[in-house]
């Protein structure tokens, strides 16, 4: 048995985005119902180097198959300046969790864009208008991407409204997707006034207005991953449905943390999670009962959405017989 070297281009090809979000949807549906085993994101600080480690470990078991593995991943600001490397670096372990040999090595930082992309998606799926045709990007890195990649796909997306301070950023991000999407520079407000809106920066002060979101706008509140950060004002979160993808994650540092912290917000505030909206435990928007005004997906990432994602990459990848086999493991017994 061989171990499967999947790089950059090997994920990104084989990461297919219609598949990625029915099985991070899965993902969702398997958490909720208890299907998943997935310890705390566990943390290695090196403020020697201004940097961290984190592990993040995940077994979940969905109708027809089951997946583990690991993502090794790490954020180091200062690399782009002294190391021509990227500040976030990913690696993810693939295991097949009936005898734990490794399956596949992947490049952990391109499945994360995707399945952070296809996460959006499954939200964006349940709690967006039905006949949403305009998307609000605030923030034009690499995570802009893949929102729009994924969200295009449950809705009929037809202008985009990119908003950052980096002018050669949205210049490039309108490049990648002029052929296929009506794309225009625009200030936050006018991003946020669009039918469905996703924040990817990485701010600590709300950037987000409330007066600028539309009354039946859906937000994926992507970039708050830690402590501190924050991009939407408070008055806003605190006239929308909220649906979160994991509480301890969420109230600690998702895009609800800073408000929680000051008692600004509290558990009345939380419309639900988004495993009891795919699982119909709760109603999403357009059934009864279902919230019908604004509504903020909080995104802090979960372990399980790595495996989830790596099982799409290592089926196709293996099936195209894409990616570098190699012997990782002496099977002589």
């Amino acid at each position: 048995m061989e171990t499967l070297l999947l790089d950059p281009a090997d994920v990104a090809e084989n990461a297919h985005m219609p598949e990625v979000i029915v099985a991070v949807e899965e993902a969702f549906g398997a958490y909720q119902r208890g299907d998943v085993q997935m310890p705390a994101k566990s943390y290695i600080d090196l403020p020697a180097y201004n940097g961290d480690f984190r592990s993040m470990p995940a077994y979940m078991r969905a109708d027809d198959w089951d997946a583990a593995g690991i993502k090794w991943v790490n954020v180091h600001p200062d690399n782009p300046e002294e190391y021509e490397l990227p500040t976030v670096l990913g690696t993810m372990v693939y295991s097949d969790p009936r005898n734990a040999f490794p399956l596949a090595i992947m490049d952990g930082t391109t499945l994360t864009r995707k399945r952070t992309g296809a996460a959006a998606a499954v939200a964006t799926d349940h709690l967006a208008v039905a006949d949403a045709s305009s998307l609000g990007i605030v923030g034009a890195g690499v995570q802009s991407y893949t929102q729009l990649e994924a969200i295009s796909q449950v809705r009929d997306i037809e202008t985009v409204v990119v908003s950052d301070k980096r002018e050669s950023a949205v210049e490039r991000f309108a490049e990648r997707f002029a052929d296929e999407f009506d794309v225009r520079a625009g200030s936050v407000a006018e991003a946020a006034a669009c039918d469905v809106v996703s924040t990817v920066t990485p701010v600590e002060s709300p950037i987000v207005p409330a007066d600028a979101i539309g009354d039946h706008t859906h937000v994926n509140a992507m970039g708050a991953d830690a402590p501190g950060k924050h991009e939407l004002a408070d008055e806003l979160l605190a006239n929308a449905d909220i649906v979160i993808d994991d509480y301890e994650q969420c109230t600690h540092s998702g895009e609800i943390n800073v408000p929680w912290s000051k008692g600004l917000l509290s558990d009345d505030d939380i419309y639900g999670e988004l495993g009891a909206i795919v699982t119909d435990e709760l109603a999403g928007r357009g059934e009864p009962d279902g919230p019908d005004g604004v509504t903020v997906f909080d995104s802090t990432g979960l372990a399980i959405q790595d495996v989830a994602t790596a099982h799409v990459v290592y089926e196709r990848a293996n099936e195209r017989e894409n990616g570098t086999p190699f012997g990782l493991v002496d099977t002589a017994l």
